[in-house]
């Protein structure tokens, strides 16, 4: 079985964020898809597999668990499909969030994922709330992380997590993030954590961004931004909030290809 290894929201290798990718001719057994991932010890494996419409079946594990959401693995499937599978337009994807969209941009590809507004909340979970050096400036959440909006980029730089207490979130990840200066290139900054999911600190996440996105387009008053995740490899989007949509603009790079060789009994 073939598997591929693609950097995803980078324009060279050794940037954005790797993600494994197997297409199918019909799922493998659960255990089994969560075992490769593991054994690849990669933030996301995506596992795609046609459908008889033309469009795609989609599904991500992360070391700990299947996921709902993952955009960066969506953005490296689609890499696949486009180079090395023959897909020349639009493909559809079919996932737990609904249909996602991939399109060829002159300069690498554009993700069209859920807008998923960001739900207020009073404070932070008691398990983080006394992680942070000075109180965010608003906390907000959707249904897989909480937000915190730690006003400025510089302070999103510096923050240091205390992983074993956003473990303690179990599936729920957290997000920090920060306007950046007047003079950057980047509208806003983030960093993911998500130690529950076997993800210490993502490197970049194209998911968060259906929530970021809506919350600094409302902030900064215009719905075209450029955003950059603050990892140690880092990632920029270049992001579109429509009425009902998030676009991400990236481009992505194949690092690897593999033979997988599977279990007898699989």
């Amino acid at each position: 079985m073939r598997m591929y290894q693609v950097d995803a929201f980078a324009d060279q290798l050794f940037a954005g964020n790797p993600a494994a990718v197997l297409v199918l001719e019909d799922w493998l057994p659960d255990a089994l898809m969560l075992a490769i991932t593991r054994e690849n010890n990669l933030a996301e494996t995506a596992f795609v597999k046609p459908r008889p419409d033309g469009a795609w079946d989609l599904r991500w594990f992360a070391p700990a668990y299947e996921v709902d959401f993952c955009g960066h693995a969506t953005l490296a499937t689609a890499h696949i499909l486009f180079t090395q599978k023959g897909a020349d337009s639009e493909l559809t994807f079919h996932t737990r969030v609904g249909e996602l969209r991939v399109s060829k941009e002159d300069r690498g590809y554009r993700l069209d994922i859920p807008r998923l507004p960001p739900e207020a909340v009073e404070s932070l979970p008691r398990e983080i709330a006394g992680i942070f050096p000075s109180p965010p400036v608003r906390i907000f959440r959707n249904f897989e992380n909480v937000f915190a909006d730690l006003g400025s980029a510089e302070a999103v730089r510096a923050f240091e997590p205390d992983l074993a207490a956003i473990a303690k979130l179990g599936h729920i990840g957290l997000v920090v993030t920060g306007r950046d200066t007047e003079d950057a290139r980047a509208d806003f900054v983030s960093r993911y954590f998500a130690p529950g999911a076997g993800i210490p600190e993502d490197p970049v996440t194209g998911s968060i961004h259906a929530t970021l996105v809506p919350y600094w387009a409302e902030k900064l008053g215009r719905n075209r931004l450029m955003a950059f995740q603050a990892s140690p490899r880092g990632g920029w989007l270049d992001c579109t909030l429509t009425e009902t949509r998030v676009l991400l603009a990236g481009n992505a790079v194949t690092f690897m290809e593999a033979t997988v060789f599977l279990p007898e009994t699989a």
